[in-house]
């Protein structure tokens, strides 16, 4: 097999995260074609634990270490820039000098880069043809955050977004071609930047639906009586700490209400303050991190997905569609989602709204019905496999690579 250069900003193990999902199955699909040189940060001291499970699957990698008092400081430094605050934070010149050494000295001529954070290390280089996978339009996300925020943030939030998309624009006009998560935010960003409007695709994700099944006999995590409703995600994410917190204290208490054996589950790792805040309400529970989501899902009356600042294909929303339970989001996690509303999913927009989609769907007949053609919609539409092959696609194409045109959304739902 040929070397292969791939980047990322996180190491792509556990998948216990929306990125580290992604990027970890997008590591196993390259290392089942490529030797992979792996250039990574480690940002959590509990995942230095993971480094000879990643170096299993590589020829060689790097791991820089990125502490969280590093990423503040430089941070604060980036605001003294022109730059973007997310470059600043992820720029090493230890890993710099693996990435130039890697590519003096094994010939490799194929190279993919996840996320915009790690295409700093790259440049158009003779005989080098690299890919960017964005996932999401990150730029925009700040142009979000910024909307929901207050000054001083909110003008630290505007001001990424305008840095970091001028970055995204310089790496997409230099790579062979760009991927993100959907349709929708390929769309965006061809808009945002139309001179590399034809070399921007979409890969979308995909569930380990083998491991994501019903069909396992697991232990159920939840005191007898209760009607769990669950939400997981990692608990220090922003979006994810803004939904719980909306969903605990303006939906909860209407659902509660009427039915008094519902409660809350809050599981992820690194809750933050705010999040444990939350279990001040004994209808709460904050788990913090746990060895296993499933056993959460598998047994859960509803899993939900409040998020009001969503980009992209939720993870946390396949991973329970595949476990065939009923599912209730937001507008903004439904929107890049192939699944039809009423049937495969409930989408709610208010808490009055989201409140009486979680009382119907409570260990009802419904809530089973819809989970079980969630999880075929899932079988259907999203195999990691299958989707990661327009990466192969582009790998091996000429410049610029060329795909089908993705088609309408009416017309999808006409031939599924």
């Amino acid at each position: 097999m040929e070397p292969l250069l791939y980047l990322t900003h996180r190491i792509p193990f556990p998948p216990n995260k929306g990125d580290k999902v992604r990027s970890y199955n997008v590591l196993k699909h390259l290392a089942a074609r490529y030797r992979v040189h792996l250039g990574t940060f480690v940002d959590d001291a509990t995942d230095w634990r993971h480094v000879e499970a990643v170096r299993a699957l590589c020829a060689d990698c790097h791991f820089a270490p990125l502490r969280p008092a590093q990423k503040a400081l430089r941070a604060l430094g980036a605001l003294l820039t022109t730059g973007p605050i997310t470059t600043a934070v992820y720029r090493d010149a230890g890993l710099q000098a693996w990435v130039d050494r890697t590519l003096a000295t094994t010939g490799l001529a194929r190279a993919v880069v996840f996320s915009s954070a790690s295409a700093q290390y790259l440049e158009p280089r003779p005989g080098l043809r690299w890919i960017v996978d964005f996932v999401d339009v990150d730029s925009e996300k700040w142009r979000q955050y910024a909307a929901e925020s207050r000054w001083p943030l909110a003008a630290v939030y505007r001001r990424e977004a305008r840095t970091l998309l001028d970055f995204e624009r310089r790496v997409a006009r230099d790579a062979d071609a760009s991927f993100f998560v959907t349709d929708e935010e390929a769309a965006l960003f061809r808009r945002l930047a139309p001179e590399s409007a034809e070399r921007v695709w979409t890969c979308a994700n995909g569930v380990d639906s083998a491991a994501f099944s019903p069909a396992h006999a697991l232990a159920s995590p939840f005191r007898p009586g209760e009607r769990p409703i669950v939400f997981t995600g990692a608990m220090d994410y922003w979006p994810n700490v803004d939904a719980v917190r909306w969903f605990a204290r303006s939906v909860l208490p209407r659902v509660r209400r009427m039915d008094h054996s519902a409660t809350f589950y809050v599981v992820g790792m690194h809750p933050a303050p705010a999040v444990r805040a939350l279990e001040a309400d004994p209808a709460v529970t904050v788990t913090g991190g746990v060895d296993d989501v499933r056993p959460y899902l598998r047994h859960a009356a509803v899993v939900v997905a409040p998020l009001r600042v969503a980009r992209g294909i939720q993870n946390k929303v396949l991973e329970a569609m595949a476990m065939g339970k009923a599912v209730v989001v937001s507008p903004q996690a439904a929107a890049a989602l192939r699944a039809e509303p009423g049937l495969e999913i409930e989408v709610a927009a208010g808490e009055e709204a989201f409140a009486d989609k979680v009382l119907r769907l409570l260990d009802t007949p419904a809530a089973a019905e819809m989970g079980a053609l969630a999880r075929l919609r899932v079988l259907r539409d999203y195999d990691w496999d299958a989707n990661l092959r327009r990466l192969d696609h582009a790998l091996e194409a000429p410049r610029p690579a060329r795909f089908p045109a993705p088609r309408p959304r009416a017309a999808q739902a006409r031939t599924q």
